[in-house]
């Protein structure tokens, strides 16, 4: 199994695809309103980082499983915090305006390494520890969109171009971080782990 590193230095993407709204219990935590249509915002590439920095006390994570595309498929999968400044997303969201500010600040899409992956897609789920307790958990049938159709959505209106990446959204169990926290990102197929990521809050 190759891994790809994707250190913003090495490689960069056009973008990260973000999917918002996909899981049914996170909608619920945060009081949102369930969406007609699937949710989609864009971070540059700007945003991508390896490390996890503290940026504010109302900062919230997200654990996601992430998807490498390459031909307009999935060809890797990885782990990723999408970061988001919560107050300044809830200021805006109540006046109606974009969430750029909120969402696509530098260092907000935190990403594991990715490893090629062409299996079935449906075994997939995720964990994510924080100081060592298991916070956020999921699989791909929680999702409410599923990887084929985000993919098919999004190219409905915009291109995936080779190395871009989805963030297919998170499961519920989100909330803020201090420094030093120490968070743990692992990606399952099946019982078999394809990817463990430690990151230290700097």
């Amino acid at each position: 199994m190759k891994r790809i590193n994707y250190n913003k230095n090495k490689i960069i993407p056009s973008k990260v695809v973000c999917i918002g709204r996909n899981y049914v219990e996170h909608i619920k935590e945060l009081n949102n309103e369930t969406p007609d249509t699937m949710v989609v915002f864009n971070k540059p590439n700007s945003a991508i980082s390896d490390e996890l920095f503290f940026i504010s006390e109302d900062t919230r994570f997200e654990g996601e499983i992430c998807f490498l595309i390459e031909n307009k498929k999935i060809s890797g999968v990885g782990f990723g915090l999408d970061l988001t400044k919560a107050d300044l997303q809830n200021k805006m969201k109540k006046a109606g305006l974009p969430w750029e500010r909120a969402k696509a600040f530098n260092t907000s899409a935190v990403l594991s390494d990715f490893v090629t992956f062409n299996d079935d897609i449906t075994k997939l789920r995720l964990e994510l520890f924080l100081n060592d307790i298991l916070i956020q958990e999921a699989n791909y049938d929680l999702m409410i969109y599923k990887p084929k159709y985000m993919i098919e959505e999004i190219l409905s209106f915009m291109s995936l171009e080779d190395g871009d990446i989805i963030m297919s959204g998170t499961p519920k169990g989100v909330g803020t971080y201090k420094l030093n926290d120490k968070f743990i990102g692992k990606i399952f197929y099946e019982d078999k782990l394809l990817i463990e990521k430690l990151w230290e809050v700097k």
